[in-house]
Order: structure tokens, then sequence, then C-alpha cells
């Protein structure tokens, strides 16, 4: 079992230096996020420029999303034992070379696999980026902290949908990747002279380990993306339940290890199992209602994937602005309050969209996505502020990527949902053409493509719920101590 080990401080904490880091952090959220919109709404640009078909070209995004699922578990723990800021400065160059070498992609299947190192890249800097943040701010100001770093995955997100418009609309779909290279270079010199790692943590890597949850991980993924995209089939039950079956057999092998990959004794403590397990039922309720509600905008009201998407924007504008703040008065009040009302919003965001129809003004989209961008800028950094407060000394890193590895594996859940319920109510073929805004919808067609969204909604609200009642459940952290506080 992992054990607690010595605190590792950077080699200079002033308050200067510890809000350039985390710029520095924010920034590489911010390419994140605002590389998963951007290719998004790129999409159909890409799959018609490569000349592929549709259900190749789903892996640009479903490869980039399984590999971050995936890659998180141990990058957190490489951090821990290699040096967090050394392994983020390494994340951001494969990030960089990755995206430099998709603008390149001659091929789509080049361009998936350049996806993938791309991801690995992404995976390093999500996994660390909550540790690093943990070392440079006590716990007292990391709600803070977090909030900001909230602020850069929303503007991220944001920037990703109007560039993604702008830069395929007026240039070539290229760009969409080589707009990181200047970012990552200047970012990667910012990283070698700020980020410093003091010490490191004597540990091994549970690469057994590692291998049977990526494993359990990749075909479980496998088989519920096969599910979506083609349907219930041999082959994808087959890969579901082995998946699912790595699944106890890699707890059951962690457990008896000394230096384990996954921290085991820290869910022992409330607040952090909580706080963990509502962050994974809110990813799988929340981005489900994204995805539909794109595709509601282009399949069934014909508007472009940027039109649609810009609808969405005050959502994203909302949460850039309070993040901050919230984070601020978690550390105040405590994250409790704060992350579950955060969760309240969103359900009464998705209660809105429920009022949408063939003919309902657009103006609702709107006013949902400005509630939900309420709820995201207060659970976000509430949330993530009470798991890293709750994690012990010495763990920051592992814990930060367990974090991160529920809330991408959510990621893909709530993807599936989304394409699953769409498939339910209309041809599936059909469904992946309404998500990539290259079909329109009309008649008895859109009333069903409705009414299974309005269920998709509904199942939502319920996953919310989990996410609430686990959220208020945790029961109250204390913020207001000075250990982990930096030495000025």
């Amino acid at each position: 079992m992992a054990q607690p080990q010595a605190p590792s401080k950077p080699a200079s904490t002033s308050s200067r230096h510890s809000n350039i880091v985390l710029a520095i952090v924010m920034l590489g959220t911010m390419m994140g996020a605002l590389d998963s919109t951007i290719v998004l709404l790129a999409f159909p640009v890409i799959n018609d420029s490569l000349h592929s078909d549709l259900a190749t070209s789903l892996w640009i995004i479903l490869a980039y999303l399984l590999i971050l699922a995936v890659a998180t578990t141990q990058m957190g723990r490489i951090g821990d034992i290699y040096g967090r800021s050394r392994i983020f400065n390494l994340g951001f160059v494969i990030f960089t070379v990755g995206s430099a070498l998709c603008g390149f992609s001659p091929h789509i299947y080049p361009l998936i696999a350049f996806r993938g190192v791309q991801a690995v890249g992404g995976a390093i800097m999500q996994a660390t980026s909550g540790a690093i943040i943990a070392d440079y701010f006590p716990r007292e100001k990391r709600g803070k902290a977090y909030g900001y770093n909230s602020l850069g995955f929303t503007s991220g997100a944001m920037l990703g949908i109007v560039l993604g418009g702008v830069i395929t609309t007026f240039t070539s779909w290229q760009y969409i990747f080589f707009i990181n290279i200047p970012i990552g270079i200047i970012a990667v010199i910012a990283g070698l002279k700020y980020l410093k790692d003091a010490e490191r943590i004597p540990a091994k890597l549970d690469l057994a380990g590692a291998g049977l949850l990526a494993a359990a991980l990749v075909l479980l993924s496998l088989g519920l993306v096969n599910f979506a995209s083609q349907g219930i089939s041999v082959l994808s039950v087959v890969l579901a339940v082995i998946g699912a079956a790595l699944l106890p057999v890699f707890i059951l092998y962690d457990r008896r290890l000394k230096n384990s990959m996954i921290d085991f004794e820290a869910f022992k403590i409330r607040v952090l199992r909580n706080a963990i397990f509502s962050a994974f039922f809110l990813s799988v309720g929340y981005f489900s209602v994204v995805f539909l509600v794109i595709m509601y905008l282009q399949g069934i009201r014909g508007l472009s994937p940027l039109d649609a998407s810009l609808l969405l924007v005050p959502g994203y504008v909302a949460g850039s602005f309070l993040g901050p703040i919230m984070g601020r008065l978690s550390d105040k009040y405590g994250s409790r309050e704060i992350a579950t009302i955060g969760v309240f919003f969103l359900a009464l965001a998705i209660t809105v969209y429920l009022t949408m129809s063939t003919t309902s003004p657009l103006y609702i989209v709107l006013i949902a996505s400005a509630i939900s961008g309420l709820g995201t800028s207060m659970f976000f950094p509430a949330n993530n502020s009470a798991v890293m407060a709750n994690a012990r000394t010495g763990s920051f890193g592992s814990i930060s990527g367990l974090l991160r590895t529920v809330q991408n594996i959510g990621l893909v859940g709530s993807y599936v949902l989304a394409i699953s319920v769409a498939a339910a109510s209309i041809p599936r073929q059909i469904a992946f053409e309404v998500f990539i805004g290259t079909t329109n919808l009309t008649g008895g067609v859109s009333q069903d493509f409705l009414f299974g969204i309005h269920n998709a909604f509904y199942a939502s609200i319920i996953i919310l719920a989990i996410a609430g009642i686990l959220s208020f459940s945790r029961g109250r952290d204390t913020r207001k101590q000075t250990e982990g506080k930096p030495k000025a």
C-alpha cells in the first residue's frame, strides 16, 4: 500500500513566483480544452479533406478521449516520482510536437495516431497540474488557485468554439493544430525557467498494475463505443465484459503492493472519496447534455456547427469569470455547500433545456447555458480544491491523476450516452451525421429525435442527483491550516 512521503517543495515559492506558476498551469489547461472543442467544430472539414469515412474519422475524437482516460492513471504517479514540474514540462513538449505532427498529417490514419501523441501530452499536463498548484499554494488559498485554473479550461473551450469556426472558414483545418506550436514553445520556455522541483519522492512504478488498468479501461471503452457506433453485437459485449472483469483483477493485484499505483488509503477519507466519485457522476451526466444540445441545434433547428456552438458561449463566459470567485468562496466557507449548489444549477439548466421544442425560441439555450456556466464555476473549483486539500502530502500527483482519470472516463461514458440515446430514436448513421452537422432532420424524424433527447436529459438529471448526494454527504473539510504553505 502506498505510504505517506515527505513533502516535495518547490525551490522558490514567493507569491510572485507562485502566480507565474499558476499562469503556466492555466495555459496548459487552456490548450487542452481549446483542442477538444476546436477539433469538434473542424470535424466535417477534416472528414471531407482527407476523404475518410465517418466511422474512421470518429476516432480523431475517440482516440484522444480514450488515451486521456487511460494515461492519466499513471502520469500523476510518475510526476510524484520524477518531479511534477519536470514531467509537466515534458507533457507540454509532447503536446506541442503532437500538434505539429497532426497539422502535417496527409491521411486519416496518421492523424489519428498523432492525436494519440497529443493526448499523451495532454494527459501528463492534466495529471500533474492540480498537484503543482497544491505544491505552490497553501490549503486555505488553493480554492482560489483552482478557480483560476478552471478559468483556463472554460476560456480555452470558448476560444476553441470561436477559433474552430474562424480558422476552418478562412484558412484550412491544419491551422487548428498549428496554432498550438508558438503557444507551446513559449510555455515550455517559461516552464523550464519557473517550474522547479526541490526534491522527488522515491518510489517504484507499478507497470503491471498500470497495464491491467489500461487494458480494463481500453477494452471497456472500446466495447461501449462500439455499441454506440454500431449497436449491440457479440464483439461489443465481449469487449465490455472482459474490460469490466479486469477491473476487480486490477484492484486485487494492486492492493497487495507496497507502492500501489492507486492510493487506496485515500478512499478511507470520506471528503476525498465522495469528491472524486461526485466528479465522476457529474462528468457522465453533464457532458452528454452539451453533445445533445449541439445535435438538437444542428439536426432539428438546422444551424451550422459554428452557430450552434456560439449559443453555448454564455455558459463558458460565465464559468470563466465566476470560477475564481467561487474558488475563493470555497476557501472561506468550505467546498460542500458550493459544490453541491453547483450540481443543483446544472440540473436546473437541464430542466430549462427540457422546454426545447422544434419551434421554441433559441434564447432558451442561452439561458440554460448561462445557468450551466454558473453551476460548473461553482462545482469544479470547489470540488478540485477539496480533493487536493484532503490529499496526504506526498501523494498530490497520484491523487490529481486519479481525479482526472475518473473525469475522463466519465467524459467517454457521457459521449457514449449521447450517441446511444440519439441512435435509439433515429437510425444510427443519421445520428452521427447530425452530430457533425451534415444532416438536418424534418417532420416525424425530428419529433422522434427530440423525444430521445428529452429522455437523455431525464437520465442526466438522475445521474446529477447521485453526484449531488455524494457531494453533500462528503462532510465538511477544514481549510484554515498552515500545512503546505509555501515559504516566502
